[in-house]
């Protein structure tokens, strides 16, 4: 078993339950994290025999281009879309970071983080 990591992914989104969220918009950080066999790859060298970390980064992109309200929700989407689109994949982690949240205090973010 190994494990995949794609960290640091940066998108500008719209996620939040405040009203001035939805229209501004922040900055959010995804890490994901996928468990899946290796084995056939290592010994092929094949892409096909392993998980493409493009199409997981398309994937995630597209994910947070939807809005949410909540860090929860799009968590949760990216872990059940990526477990349909990659069904080798057996355990995924997602850490969604909101940069700079309105809080009316300074932090660097807020984070939640998800396995499945």
């Amino acid at each position: 078993m190994s494990t995949i990591s794609i960290e640091g992914m940066e998108f500008y989104a719209y996620h939040g339950c405040f009203a001035e969220e939805k229209v501004i918009g922040t900055r959010f950080v995804v890490d994901l994290y996928l468990e899946t066999d290796t084995a056939e790859a290592e010994q092929t060298d094949n892409l096909e025999h392993t998980v493409n970390y493009l199409a997981v980064y398309q994937l995630v992109r597209k994910e947070m281009e939807h809005k949410s309200n909540l860090l929860e929700h799009v968590g949760r989407r990216i872990i059940d879309k990526t477990m349909q689109r990659f069904p080798m994949v057996q355990k995924v982690t997602v850490k969604v970071k909101k940069m700079n949240p309105p809080l009316g205090g300074k932090m660097d973010f807020v984070s939640l983080t998800i396995t499945s």
